[in-house]
């Protein structure tokens, strides 16, 4: 029998299902159902729309089930990354989670380059800096609505909340870790000294797993809702980018790709962090790739085309 994958890829601006049928020789693959990821703006704030993106997902898998029976063995979820989600002691949402274009964080690298240096974070992360970074991101909620993380009993990363309201397990996929700016890559742990340092929860913070792990079935009540068999959730690698560079086309290691989309990253493969000060003055980063390390740097993208596309749609053009 033939083996099928299913795949959810969110983006920043849309999210996409897509069928993988691996028949012993080949893989074949078709789209399933599209739709849009469309932030709100909600009393000041831009936030994402978890719940409407469940519901998406949800009716991926329904529609999926309908079309190809319930026999799928598996499902994937990659998103965005530095985005995340708190939950209090009982599993509650806390907030919808920021969006990270939305100005919380604005000014907020300043501050925190007073309490440990930009010099002392890079070298135990070797992530670009900047202000939409989950680090950064924790610091300005700190800031402005501290009771936030006085209540917060769990951060997870985009795709690991979701998979934890499909599975419920909890979990943090390694790719993911990395663009936080909080993961240490060379002790391959969070960074507690780094979370110490700036007065924030060390023990919210989940497992880190490597991609292609088992998270666990998908929960019966979620398989009834969606009518689906028995069927795996498995964290591939969870950052998108990740998963786009773990299938580009080369057959040496001496390339560079391109991954375009909201935003436009740039790099190349490499064996191991490069953190030294020229990437540091050329504000790279070492994200986590399925097998190396990607140097990378994030550049402009599709965004000023989804803006201007999204001002016409509002004029009726």
């Amino acid at each position: 029998m033939p083996l099928k994958l299913l795949a959810f890829d969110l983006g920043a601006e849309s999210g996409r299902v897509t069928l993988g049928t691996l028949d012993g020789k080949r893989v074949l693959l078709e789209e399933v159902y599209r739709f849009p990821n469309e932030s709100v703006f909600l009393l000041g704030s831009l936030h994402w729309d978890i719940l409407r993106l469940f519901y998406e997902i949800k009716q991926g898998l329904t529609i999926s089930s309908n079309k190809f029976g319930k026999d799928i063995s598996s499902l994937g979820i990659d998103t965005w990354g530095v985005d995340f989600c708190l939950l209090d002691e009982k599993d509650t949402i806390l907030c919808n989670p920021y969006h990270y274009r939305d100005h919380i964080t604005d000014g907020i690298m300043k501050e925190a380059f007073k309490i440990v240096s930009k010099e002392d974070i890079f070298k135990r992360t070797g992530v670009q800096f900047m202000q939409i970074n989950t680090l950064f991101q924790l610091l300005a909620m700190k800031r402005e609505n501290p009771s936030l993380l006085n209540m917060a009993k769990t951060i997870l990363m985009m795709p690991d909340l979701f998979n934890f309201l499909l599975s419920g397990e909890k979990l943090t996929e390694f790719t993911m870790a990395t663009t936080t700016q909080i993961y240490n890559l060379f002790k391959k742990i969070w960074d507690e000294d780094l979370l110490e340092a700036f007065n924030l929860p060390v023990d919210i913070f989940q497992k880190v797993v490597p991609p292609g792990t088992i998270i666990g079935p998908l929960s019966s009540r979620v398989a009834q809702e969606v009518g689906m068999g028995k069927m795996s959730v498995i964290a591939p690698a969870t950052h998108d980018t990740a998963s786009a560079v773990s299938i580009v086309p080369a057959n040496e290691t001496d390339y560079a790709y391109i991954s375009s989309g909201t935003w436009s990253v740039l790099g190349t493969e490499v064996s191991h962090p490069i953190v030294n000060d020229l990437s540091l003055n050329l504000n790279f980063s070492n994200g986590g790739g399925v097998k190396n390390f990607l140097l990378l740097k994030n550049i402009m993208g599709l965004w000023l085309i989804q803006e201007c596309r999204r001002s016409w749609e509002k004029k009726g053009e």
